[in-house]
């Protein structure tokens, strides 16, 4: 279960797995070349304007200190200067100061280049070669730098850019529908904000380097699986070849469909003309034409096992049925692949010494990706943690909530490097992790019993590269709890993670700070801080809570809680409860002295204002539950009813210019979340699912919270859309 945030360039994972095998091939690419696509099998066709702005690397890249080299005089280096740009990007044949850094980077995503301005280090206003990057999963690439100096691809982008001119309209002469469509394609993309996540990794030693290599082309295919899977390379062709928006749309969202809030429901929104649909392949095609396909599914008296999540469903031979197909049967070709290189990545680094975790676990991974068993591998990941390796690896199918029934396990791969802060956060919680349960359990209340827990505290890790169902369109996973099935779940053992380099960036915390200003009172917005970074303790909390209770495992009358409540309705649930012990948890932390007034304080104006985010997405997709939308729904829904907070129409915000706010009572707070956190527990307890529905009908469906004010104001600012460079 998850939650929902010095600069060469990149080299990806296609020509790593184009060149791997001597150890040579891995060298690092000049500053501000970007890498090729990880996703080039099941890119839609490459515009020929975006194909024309970022040209192919065609040689080895310049050794990196040669990159940073600068003539004593200040002249330009020749070969730079025969194409009019100067080594450092000053005045002569080009002017980049056209734009500024954010509108560049909203226009290099319309025209779907690699391309993202980090920051102006130097005030001038405008983009030089050492503040570029260039950036993994794209079709295409650009080596925008080279010695220092910006090349001719990247003048020839620049100029492209130019010319996407505010109030130009580049689709007055199309006809009406597609002319329709592609200005839809265009605010679903601008509703996105690039940010940027980005590793160097040129100190690594080189059996570190041939790893990371390896790893990334694991990731590349990891890509085409859940492409294949969720439904994204069935429907890859029908993309416009001379549209690099709706290229770039279908590349960003896993497919045609819009999904920002203010596009999502645009029946002209689709990156592909005509909106065709994109069944996922889990499925039949035709089943999921159905109405109420999953609940017809789930109704079955084999349901158990077409829904068992390392499957997918299939029409047997003569079309008469249906029939469980394992993953390894269905995409066997490619799952293989993978095979072969988690375990090519576990000989990479076969000699260093400390890694011997991180191979066991890779050879296991590989095993389970030609059996489908993955019991050994999540034993060998078990035993992985802060102190035994350097890395973070999880490649799997684990999460449930692409598929529309909430029952399939979606492909991904998380590949991090561990951030030893984490440290700290075990050495505090340890000593009180069964006394954690023990006070759920009590406050929940028969039937639940307390178990002994043994889980690990969450490892704090920073993401290197997101893969498959880990790479959302929009906002990013901030903590996880795997696996969600099988011995290791069933007995505490899984391993907790917060992503700690996520949402740290100035844009980031300059949006929420907005976000605060313009829904609460300006008491809240003191509590909330100026510069409030996500709240890691919050995410250590509700990935904690996924452990503790009752869980996915737990079973009422012999039944789990997808059978008590519905796969969509039972992801819910989970979440809620997991949020609701962030908050519930943080009055057990200060009572013990872990945590002081003021932070517990902080930490409860950072989770209530991440509900007003995910509220401001909406609750459904394709009538398919948001989990976190709804959990936060029901959160400010019920603290409202329980006086905890308070929304006043007429109050000013503190941003001084909206007319309605919220209060929060942070001393009514506590005891208020004590009281959701009972009911919320019960609910899950007992399997009560017509209390879970009351709470849904009420909460997200009815009018308790202002579901409209909030998703207006939230999404003045765009949502984080996170690219991705690496260099080694």
């Amino acid at each position: 279960m998850s939650v929902p945030s010095k600069h060469p360039a990149v080299l990806s994972a296609l020509v790593v797995a184009a060149a791997i095998g001597a150890l040579s091939s891995c060298r690092k690419a000049p500053k501000g070349q970007a890498g090729p696509a990880d996703t080039a099998a099941i890119a839609p066709p490459v515009a020929p304007d975006a194909a024309a702005a970022a040209a192919d690397v065609a040689a080895p890249a310049a050794d990196a200190a040669a990159a940073k080299e600068t003539p004593a005089d200040g002249a330009a280096d020749p070969e730079a200067a025969s194409t009019g740009l100067t080594k450092e990007g000053a005045p002569g044949a080009h002017d980049f100061s056209a734009m500024s850094r954010d509108e560049l980077n909203r226009r290099a995503v319309r025209l779907d280049l690699p391309l993202f301005w980090r920051l102006d280090a130097d005030g001038d206003g405008a983009v030089d070669p050492d503040e570029v990057a260039g950036l993994l999963f794209y079709p295409t690439e650009g080596r925008w730098v080279a010695d220092g100096a910006f090349t001719p691809e990247f003048a020839a982008a620049y100029e492209k850019l130019k010319a996407l001119a505010p109030g130009a309209d580049p689709y007055a002469a199309l006809p009406a529908p597609e002319r329709d469509r592609r200005r839809a394609i265009d605010q679903e993309l601008d509703q996105g904000y690039p940010t940027l996540v980005e590793g160097e990794f040129s100190g690594l030693s080189a059996p570190e380097k041939a790893f990371l290599a390896r790893m990334l082309a694991a990731g590349r295919l990891i890509d085409e699986l859940y492409a294949a899977h969720c439904g994204a390379a069935a429907v890859a062709s029908l993309v416009p070849a001379d549209d690099p928006a709706s290229a770039s749309a279908f590349r960003r969202n896993w497919g045609v469909r819009c999904v920002a809030p203010l596009t999502e429901g645009n029946p002209a929104c689709s990156a592909a003309p005509g909106a065709p649909a994109q069944p996922v392949d889990a499925y039949p095609a035709a089943l999921q034409k159905e109405d109420g396909f999953c609940q017809t599914l789930a109704a079955r008296p084999d349901a158990e096992t077409l829904l068992t999540p390392f499957t997918v469903v299939r029409e047997n031979e003569d079309r008469s049925g249906l029939v469980a197909v394992p993953l390894t049967v269905a995409y066997a070709e490619k799952m293989k692949a993978v095979a072969s290189e988690l375990r090519a990545a576990a000989d990479a680094i076969e000699t260093v010494e400390t890694e011997a975790a991180l191979r066991t676990y890779l050879r296991a991974a590989a095993d389970s990706f030609e059996s489908n068993d993955w019991q050994p591998a999540d034993e060998a990941w078990s035993r992985m943690n802060a102190e035994n390796s350097a890395w973070y690896v999880r490649v799997a199918p684990d999460e449930v909530y692409w598929d529309p029934c909430a029952q399939h396990a979606g492909f991904h791969m998380t590949f991090a490097r561990i951030n030893d802060e984490s440290l700290a956060w075990q050495a505090k919680l340890a000593p009180v992790q069964q006394d954690m349960e023990d006070a759920l359990a009590a406050r929940i209340g028969r039937p639940y019993a307390a178990r002994t827990v043994t889980f690990h505290l969450p490892d704090f890790i920073d993401i290197v590269s997101n893969h498959g169902d880990d790479r959302d369109p929009m906002m990013a996973t901030i903590g996880q709890s795997l696996p969600n099935w099988g011995p290791v779940a069933n007995e505490g053992r899984g391993r907790t993670v917060v992503m700690s380099n996520l949402y740290t960036d100035e844009d980031s915390m300059r949006m929420a700070r907005n976000r605060v200003l313009a829904l609460f009172d300006p008491a809240f917005a003191a509590a909330f801080g100026d510069r409030q970074k996500p709240d890691v303790l919050g995410t250590i909390l509700h990935e904690a809570t996924h452990n503790l209770g009752p869980s996915h495992e737990y079973a009422v009358r012999g039944k789990k809680d997808d059978d008590l409540f519905g796969g969509p309705l039972a992801s819910v649930m989970e979440e809620l409860k997991a949020q609701t012990g962030a908050l519930w948890f943080v009055r057990f932390l200060e009572d013990r002295g872990i945590l002081g007034p003021d932070e517990a304080r902080q930490s409860y104006a950072v989770n209530l204002a991440w509900c007003m985010g995910h509220i401001s997405r909406g609750m459904y997709a394709d009538g398919v539950p948001k989990a976190y939308s709804q959990l936060s729904a029901i959160q400010i829904g019920l603290l409202l009813e329980l006086g905890a907070m308070r929304w006043d129409p007429e109050a000013l915000a503190a941003n001084g210019t909206d007319r309605g706010a919220f209060a929060v009572d942070f001393e009514k707070l506590p005891d208020a979340i004590d009281e959701m956190m009972r009911r919320v527990g019960r609910i899950k307890a007992t399997g009560d699912r017509a209390a879970a529905e009351a709470l849904v009908a009420r909460f997200v469906d009815g009018d308790v919270v202002p579901q409209a004010v909030i998703r207006e104001r939230v999404l003045r600012d765009p949502k984080n859309s996170f690219v991705y460079a690496v260099t080694y």
